[in-house]
């Protein structure tokens, strides 16, 4: 076994064998409600992440919507920067930073990211949350779902899905209010006016979050999240991990508050089982780590409660390391042992990364300009002994306030414009107009046949002075 990879146990059972989807009613999991320091920290998590998910769409930025992607207007906004798709750029290094943001935390603290903010985590300690108002603990619900169907049973059943509804639904139409202006989608609603792929998404989207959060659960982190499955990968005997201490736990054994482990030949774990009915994905950390373990940390509080019970000194299952566990290593020294080969080349290329983006950002030009030469008229002679050449220019406002433009053409000195142009383009504005270039005759007829390189020169206009310039390439002919 190489020594920079970490052994993680696979979950021996059918449905992980044969890659399916299995809703086994019998094996269903009723994870019993945990509170702690962990569950505190989820929680922070969830009001967090919603908050930026549910809110960003109903922020202003200059008149309009914070964060929208207009498809139809094929215009993309961030806060302050308005984006075309000839930008997607940056969008894709965006995706990019999530990425290597994502490798360096697994480094560095393996499944966090699974355990705290996945939405699939999210999304159900929410259906989670509003299960247990509804039904009950962990046994309620078991008793409730073992019994006749009875006034009280709809009544809770009936409810608890009309919640989630409401949330899925909710959440499909905040999800499409990134693409379509949410307060206009919400007139829409009022109308009865929602086009057909508005309808779609929002029942797509709430279907989802409705099936993944409600029922799927944690067949989702154990056999469609691919992340479980090349974490070992990112990962080494020095990732912080949740680890259950073999050492100091073994043997098992119950036993009274008063009796001393020792005289008994037990260990500090006094075998509660409540470490797995804690967990959402239903695996006992005490087999070691696994891959279907998501490192949401429950089996933590559990533990360290009935430790304080029992009055044994907390962490019997705690953050940890491979190494650290085995080893029997102390907090300082866990962390010295963080900043390592991999975590080091991780943070560096997520730095490079980031300081690229802004960088290219920073330095954005406002305007695109592009030149296209008409393929109707390649090149002709015109009244007045000049021949001209024909083009399209187009030009993009990349600001969000009105800007004036003017046009120049350089490359030979007698080169000139067949009519001064200058354009006026509105906040994010496109625009495509002709241009004509001229060469007067008695120059063009020394040159006849060839083909000049020129620059059309868009500059960009302030108040009292030019802002920007930008040129772009192309070529004139010259007609035999």
């Amino acid at each position: 076994m190489s020594r920079k990879t970490i052994p993680i146990l696979p979950i021996a059972d059918s449905a992980t064998d044969s890659g399916l989807f299995v809703m086994d009613a019998k094996n269903k999991i009723y994870v019993r409600a945990v509170t702690g320091r962990f569950a505190a920290w989820r929680w922070a998590a969830v009001w967090l992440t919603q908050l930026v998910f549910y809110g960003l769409p109903w922020l202003s930025w200059n008149d309009r919507q914070a964060v929208l992607f207009d498809l139809g207007q094929q215009r993309f906004y961030l806060f302050g920067l308005a984006l075309y798709p000839q930008d997607l750029i940056y969008l894709a290094v965006l995706l990019m930073l999530a990425a290597l943001l994502l490798f360096f935390v697994t480094a560095v603290a393996g499944r966090i990211w699974c355990g705290f903010a996945c939405p699939q985590t999210v999304y159900t300690e929410i259906f989670l949350w509003v299960e247990q108002r509804l039904e009950g603990s962990h046994h309620a619900r078991k008793r409730l779902d073992a019994m006749p169907w009875t006034a009280e049973k709809m009544a809770r059943k009936g409810g608890k899905q009309a919640a989630w509804l409401l949330i899925s639904l909710w959440t499909g139409f905040t999800f499409v209010g990134y693409f379509t202006p949410i307060q206009s989608l919400g007139a829409a609603v009022l109308a009865l006016a929602w086009s057909p792929w508005e309808l779609f998404w929002v029942g797509f989207y709430g279907l989802a979050t409705y099936v993944n959060a409600g029922y799927l659960r944690e067949q989702m982190c154990k056999h469609a999240c691919p992340y479980a499955r090349f974490q070992g990968a990112m990962m080494d005997r020095d990732t912080l991990v949740i680890g259950y201490d073999t050492t100091r736990g073994e043997s098992r054994g119950a036993r009274s508050r008063s009796a001393d482990p020792k005289a008994l030949g037990l260990g500090d774990c006094v075998d509660c089982t409540l470490c797995v009915q804690v967990c959402p994905t239903g695996i006992d950390i005490r087999d070691g780590l696994q891959s279907n373990c998501i490192g949401c940390a429950a089996c933590i509080d559990v533990c360290d409660t009935v430790m304080g019970q029992m009055n044994y000194p907390k962490g019997l299952i705690r953050y940890s390391t491979q190494n650290g566990l085995a080893n029997g290593w102390d907090q300082p020294t866990l962390r010295k042992r963080v900043l390592r080969k991999r975590v080091l080349i991780y943070a560096a290329l997520l730095l490079a990364a980031v300081l690229a983006f802004v960088s290219s950002v920073a330095l954005r030009s406002p305007m695109r300009v592009d030149v296209v030469r008409d393929r109707g008229v390649m090149a002709r002679v015109v009244n007045g002994g000049a021949v001209e050449n024909v083009y399209r220019l187009h030009v993009m406002n990349a600001t969000e306030e009105v800007q004036r433009y003017r046009v120049t053409v350089l490359g030979h000195p007698d080169l000139s414009l067949g009519e001064p142009l200058e354009l006026e383009l509105g906040p994010v504005e496109a625009r495509t107009v002709p241009l004509s270039v001229r060469l007067p005759f008695t120059d063009a007829s020394s040159m006849a046949g060839q083909t000049l390189p020129i620059q059309l020169e868009v500059t960009q206009l302030g108040p009292d002075e030019e802002l920007v310039k930008v040129r772009e390439k192309t070529t004139f002919y010259v007609p035999e």
